[in-house]
């Protein structure tokens, strides 16, 4: 398979991808039937969110079993085709390994809640007073971190859904119970893994209040989680093949050390802190337009200091915890076309290794529900009560989960202009967005302007580009809060990348030299003759390359 530095990776959420037989819910079939539209982005692996058996509180990510598929989602001579199928196009599959936690219905915490020793060990479990649960701790989709268990007189973590038991990774045995899973995968032609909130895994010694906060300081990156990551990779061998891990709330040095070749334990990261710049206050919970000099700040601190440490990043707006970029920090309207593009281009052509998640090559916009009905997702339904709790009207309630429930990227793909989109023949889990009728597959692929035709060159100009995989970078424009820019270099070439964050037109503080450039791309058409740039269209991107 290519190398990561060089590989474009595109995220599949398989519920909402492509229904084959009709029950509304997209399946392991569909995908493979739409794995000739997925070569033609160019991109080199497939990630696939978890299809493993799960009840489906955290759809998917409350795993029951490991080495079994959701019949739901199909079969495991489904996944084997797939696999095949992805192989055969020079595609590699990437899966979703969820080790921070599992199902309340996996066989090992029915176990542990049978009063089994061993197994009550797989878990974090810890005596208390039914009114009094072992710390203050916070779960991440709200309420206590902490459930107890009437018979066993004690409580167990959850750091995230209650029927999400966090695992006990100081155990011996739980750690190899997980690489025999990552050893099945491999067996059966997995290229790559995701790790999700890896850096979660390793829970403090001593388990106290936290004063200040919701818990996550005492085990974010916590004491031993390198030294298990480390475990984990050179006991499956998987050295060599793309790694990825989700870090929630995690520091660029930690990232670093994930990431940096000479640690051997991942190949890249996963970070958010970019995607909090709209978090008032630092609740995402509460609104604000987004911070685009915190933006270019935050973007920069990890370019910069990942490139200095031999760190690599993850880049990426989207995924299936995310709301929809183009409506995030975007425009669903005049500008939809521009800033969809605008958007792409200005994480494409930075260092680390892009992420498409589906339907963001189409501009594909957030939900727009308008009723607390047509939610799916367990975080989504819990924070309303919360926000009616906290004496938020039902309306602010929803305008609050209409910009950030995860079910905005949750929406089923957009295929044509026909009923459910083309996804389904009959209703899906979950409804569409009413735009469908022009943002679709179909519909763009007949124009040569389209966001998915934009995708396809931004994919195969890093293919083309060396700069672009392997080029250092410095930013520019670093005090105009419009204008995120920067230069790629290497010995032989210079890339340009030039953004215009904004709808509105914007005089650059100083005009930018084009005379001995060559554009690589751009979102508008460019001026005649033109030698210098002085001013940016709005949601304006431009790429030059000079080769030497």
């Amino acid at each position: 398979m290519a190398d990561f530095k060089k590989s474009v990776v595109y995220q599949i959420y398989p519920k909402s991808f492509y229904d084959s037989n009709g029950d509304g819910v997209g399946d392991i079939r569909g995908v493979i039937q739409k794995l000739d539209y997925i070569k033609s982005l160019g991109v080199d692996y497939i990630w696939s969110t978890p299809f493993f058996v799960s009840p489906m509180n955290d759809n998917g990510y409350d795993v029951e079993d490991y080495r079994r598929i959701n019949p739901l989602f199909g079969t495991m001579e489904d996944v084997e085709e797939l696999i095949a199928q992805a192989d055969k196009r020079g595609m590699g599959l990437m899966f979703d390994m969820v080790f921070n936690h599992t199902s309340t219905r996996h066989a090992w915490f029915k176990k542990a809640l049978a009063g089994e020793p061993e197994y009550m060990d797989y878990y974090i479990f810890k005596d208390g007073s039914p009114d009094a649960p072992p710390t203050n701790w916070q779960s991440k989709f709200g309420g206590s971190a902490w459930e107890y268990v009437p018979a066993l007189q004690k409580w167990y973590l959850h750091l995230y859904d209650v029927t999400q038991a966090d695992l006990n990774w100081d155990n011996p045995r739980v750690r190899e119970e997980l690489k025999d899973v990552i050893r099945f995968w491999k067996d059966k032609g997995v290229k790559g893994f995701r790790f999700d909130v890896v850096n979660l895994i390793s829970k403090p010694g001593v388990f106290e209040d936290d004063t200040v906060g919701d818990g996550r300081r005492f085990y974010t990156d916590g004491p031993h989680v390198h030294e298990y990551l480390k475990e984990l990779v050179r006991d499956t061998g998987i050295q060599d093949m793309i790694t990825v891990g989700e870090m929630s709330s995690t520091s660029l040095d930690n990232c670093i050390r994930y990431s940096n070749p000479a640690e051997k334990e991942l190949s890249m990261c996963f970070s958010f802190h970019h995607l909090k710049v709209d978090y008032k206050n630092g609740n995402k919970w509460e609104l604000m337009e987004p911070d685009l000099l915190k933006l270019k700040e935050l973007l920069e601190t990890w370019q910069v200091g990942m490139e200095q440490h031999e760190g690599w990043n993850a880049v990426f707006w989207c995924n299936h915890d995310q709301p929809r970029i183009v409506s995030r920090m975007g425009d669903e309207g005049k500008y939809w076309k521009e800033s969809a593009k605008m958007l792409a281009a200005s994480i494409h052509m930075l260092r680390g290794t892009p992420y498409i998640y589906q339907g963001e090559e189409l501009g594909m916009t957030n939900a727009g529900f308008t009723d607390i009905s047509e939610y799916r997702d367990v975080e989504s339904t819990n924070y309303y009560q919360i926000l009616l709790e906290e004496g938020k009207t039902p309306q602010e309630a929803l305008t609050i989960l209409g910009a950030r429930s995860r079910d905005n990227g949750r929406t089923p793909m957009q295929w044509t202009d026909g009923e459910y989109a083309g996804f389904s023949e009959n209703t899906p889990w979950i409804g569409l967005p009413e735009n469908f009728k022009t943002i679709n597959v179909e519909a763009e692929e007949q124009d040569p302007d389209s966001v998915l035709n934009y995708y396809r060159k931004l994919v195969a100009l890093r293919k083309e580009y060396p700069v672009i995989q392997d080029g250092s970078i410095r930013f520019i424009y670093r005090d105009q809060r419009e204008v995120f820019a920067y230069r790629r270099v290497t010995e032989n070439q210079e890339l340009l990348a030039v953004n215009n964050l904004t709808g509105e037109e914007v005089t650059l503080a100083e005009p930018l030299f084009c005379k001995g450039s060559r554009r690589l791309l751009g979102n508008y058409k460019p001026v005649p003759g033109q030698e210098c740039i002085k001013t940016l269209r709005p949601y304006e991107s431009v790429v030059l390359i000079r080769e030497y």
